[in-house]
């Protein structure tokens, strides 16, 4: 049983070093006032069309694996 926690510990950290960084990542993004001052069809007044961005699923994907990672290791 130790081995099975050390493995889903591990995978734990990982999942929660990737979604921090997506999550920056993402979050710089969106972050900007370029689509005011023209710049470019990507970026809006309003934000970005996040519709088209592939990285909200992957956000999606790694934040159910942390909360079900989480479960696993609080009942183990």
């Amino acid at each position: 049983m130790g081995i099975v926690r050390n493995v889903l510990l591990a995978l734990f950290f990982l999942d929660c070093f990737a979604l921090t960084a997506l999550v920056l990542m993402h979050m710089s993004e969106h972050a900007t006032l370029g689509g005011a001052f023209g710049a470019g069809m990507s970026a809006t007044v309003f934000g970005r069309d996040v519709r088209k961005d592939p990285k909200k699923l992957l956000i999606g994907a790694l934040g159910g694996a942390f909360f079900i990672l989480g479960l696993l290791l609080a009942v183990l």
